[in-house]
């Protein structure tokens, strides 16, 4: 396996996914916590707002074991799986949208229907987007900023 893939089938889901939302010019976090006990695998905000959360599923087990997926529903304007191409589609409800990703790049299967966030759900989800976004960004200039203590 080539050593600048992440490791975990999920996480390779995840980086196909981000190349494919960046092409349709999101803006991607992954690892995103829109409320204390959901992290959702991808968040992405697009040009004009709009919040779409990805989950991605690496196999029918990753699948079967999810119990928290409903409850991302109510932070995004879209839904969608992320999978790949031999995961059994069938068994991902069919009024959610369908990713087929691999490490290098995704394709929209199926387009999520769209719920869109109320106004103060939207601008809650966007201070929450843009704080992370700037932690990870400030993280990565000045590892050492984290390490520093608050004053």
């Amino acid at each position: 396996m080539d050593p600048s893939l992440p490791p975990m089938p999920g996480q390779r889901l995840a980086r196909g996914v981000g190349r494919l939302l960046r092409s349709l010019d999101h803006a991607v976090l992954t690892e995103f916590t829109p409320i204390r006990g959901l992290r959702v695998d991808v968040i992405s905000m697009g040009p004009k707002g709009e919040f779409w959360i990805i989950e991605c599923k690496s196999c029918r087990a990753d699948f079967m074991g999810d119990r928290k997926w409903q409850g991302y529903l109510e932070w995004c304007d879209r839904y969608f799986w992320a999978v790949d191409c031999d995961f059994p589609s069938e068994l991902l409800p069919p009024d959610t949208g369908l990713i087929c990703a691999d490490a290098y790049g995704a394709e929209i299967q199926r387009m999520a229907p769209e719920t869109r966030l109320a106004g103060a759900r939207r601008s809650r989800i966007m201070r929450d987007f843009a704080r992370a976004s700037a932690l990870r960004l400030q993280g990565l200039t000045d590892p050492d900023a984290f390490s520093a203590g608050a004053s």
